[in-house]
C-alpha cells in the first residue's frame, strides 16, 4: 500500500508511537513503511497541523483550524515500563563506574609517572663497599 493510502488515523497512530520514544525503524519495519515517510508526517503535522496532501487540517477543541492537536501517546504494557526503567537504571550505574574507573586509571599513571625507577639512567647506585 502506497504512503497515499494509509487513513490519517494510521498516520496519527504512528506518528504517537514516535512521540512515545519507540524507534522508528522498529515503527516503519512494523507497518510495512519507509522510516522517511514517517519523517515526513510527523514534520507535516507539527508545521502545519496535517498529514497527507489530501488531509485537511486538524481542527482544536475550539474549532479553530490549523491547531494542531497532540495525539496521546498509546499506553504502554506495565512490564515494558518495568523494563526501560530497569534498563534506565542500568545505564546510570555503568556511567558511574566508567567514571569511576577513569578516575582511578588517571590515578595509577599519575603514580606510577611520580614513582622513581629502580633501574636505568637516574637510577641509585648500590653504595661503594668499605676497605677496612
Amino acid at each position: 500500500m502506497s504512503a497515499k493510502g494509509f487513513s490519517r488515523e494510521f498516520k496519527l497512530a504512528a506518528i504517537a508511537r514516535m512521540d512515545a520514544g519507540e524507534k522508528v525503524a522498529r515503527i516503519a519495519r512494523d507497518l510495512g513503511i519507509a522510516r522517511l515517510t514517517l519523517y515526513k508526517w510527523r514534520d507535516q503535522l507539527r508545521q502545519r497541523g496535517i498529514v497527507g496532501k489530501r488531509d485537511r487540517p486538524i481542527k482544536s477543541a475550539d474549532g479553530r483550524s490549523g491547531a494542531v492537536e497532540r495525539v496521546p501517546p498509546p499506553e504502554l504494557p506495565a512490564e515494558l515500563v518495568r523494563a526501560r526503567e530497569r534498563i534506565a537504571e542500568l545505564e546510570r550505574k555503568v556511567g558511574q563506574q566508567q567514571v569511576e574507573l577513569d578516575f582511578f586509571r588517571g590515578a595509577l599513571r599519575r603514580i606510577e609517572a611520580s614513582r622513581q625507577p629502580t633501574n636505568g639512567p637516574g637510577a641509585t647506585e648500590s653504595s661503594p663497599r668499605s676497605r677496612r
